[in-house]
């Protein structure tokens, strides 16, 4: 497949935003785009592969390095992204021009259909809760890190670079505000396991900007930096921007974000879409935050998106700079 011209930018609003600095921000900001696997994995129907491959070569276009593409489970788990092994080899050309295609793999099969694809970059996912834990992976969170362990021990032999997910950081649906110390504990735990890198999950969109500032301290005070996180936060309860500048404000430089706010979670039914990629974006190059991306570009590709998927883009940012109804 020959790769896709960079989308043709939406309109905006001249000299907007406006940009203005503040204290004790990082200049750059990495962000980690979930959209084609975090945020199709959510969606009713089966989006055909050639759309997938087309998805992740826009959001590259527009200035992504980071493109999580899809996972390698069982397809009955979750079907939308059955056709991993299709996908992948298409984007070969992408990974070779630079991009990196992170990959969810749940256990060593997962892991083995990676690398025979030639995956450099995989992840796995834990959950900060026992009843997420049950419901998801069928384990309780030791019996899940016992599986992960020779996972990531076998991924950083081959070379690759490991993610650990962590779900539920901040509350869980059925059993509440998720204590401090439990996180810590699994977190710590991946890290010590071997993982590059954590994304702490808000699954629900719970948390709050003292709460994130709260778990950030005590991580830190556990021997798990700024350096080595990142954070994922949902938007339920409007709450996603503010606790993603309360992340940066502790130094967090990594942001999980999902192109035109697509996204939720199949396992958890409070859980509404990821923060939109443009929603982030807006908010830090108002703050004269590097991210290496095109706004227009990546407002055209969701914009696109939308149409295929036969409805509006969940993203204020898409909608106001779009003119989405």
């Amino acid at each position: 497949m020959t790769e896709s011209p960079a989308p043709a930018a939406a309109p905006g609003t001249p000299g907007l935003p406006m940009v203005v600095r503040a204290d004790g921000l990082p200049a750059r900001v990495r962000v980690h785009e979930v959209g084609p696997r975090d945020g199709l994995q959510n969606e009713k129907t089966v989006v055909p592969t050639e759309v997938k491959a087309e998805f992740v070569r826009r959001l590259a276009a527009a200035g992504l390095t980071t493109v999580e593409a899809t996972s390698f489970v069982r397809p009955e788990w979750v079907p939308q992204l059955a056709d991993a092994e299709q996908l992948f080899p298409m984007l070969d050309d992408l990974r070779e021009a630079g991009t990196d295609l992170p990959v969810l793999v749940p256990n060593a099969r997962g892991l083995d259909r990676a690398l025979a694809l030639g995956a450099r970059h995989v992840a796995v996912f834990a959950s900060a809760t026992e009843t997420f834990a049950r419901r998801n992976l069928n384990r309780t969170v030791a019996e899940s890190l016992a599986m992960f362990e020779p996972v990531v021990t076998r991924a950083k032999a081959e070379g690759l670079r490991v993610r650990g997910y962590l779900s539920m950081c901040f509350g869980d649906p059925w059993e509440g505000p998720a204590p401090e110390a439990q996180v810590v504990q699994v977190a710590t735990a991946l890290h010590t396991m071997g993982c590059d890198e954590l994304s702490l999950g808000d699954t629900i969109g719970v948390a709050t900007p003292g709460q994130v500032g709260s778990l950030l301290r005590a991580l830190h005070a556990a021997g798990v930096g700024p350096g080595s996180l990142a954070v994922h936060f949902h938007d339920t309860y409007g709450q996603a921007l503010s606790n993603t500048l309360a992340a940066l404000q502790h130094g967090v430089t990594v942001v999980d974000a999902s192109a035109g706010g697509l996204g939720g979670c199949p396992y958890a039914r409070s859980a509404t879409g990821n923060l939109a990629t443009e929603d982030l974006v807006w908010m830090l190059h108002g703050l004269g935050i590097d991210t290496g991306t095109d706004l227009g570009a990546l407002v055209a590709t969701s914009d696109w998106l939308a149409g295929r998927l036969g409805r509006p883009s969940p993203s204020r940012t898409v909608r106001a700079l779009s003119h989405q109804e």
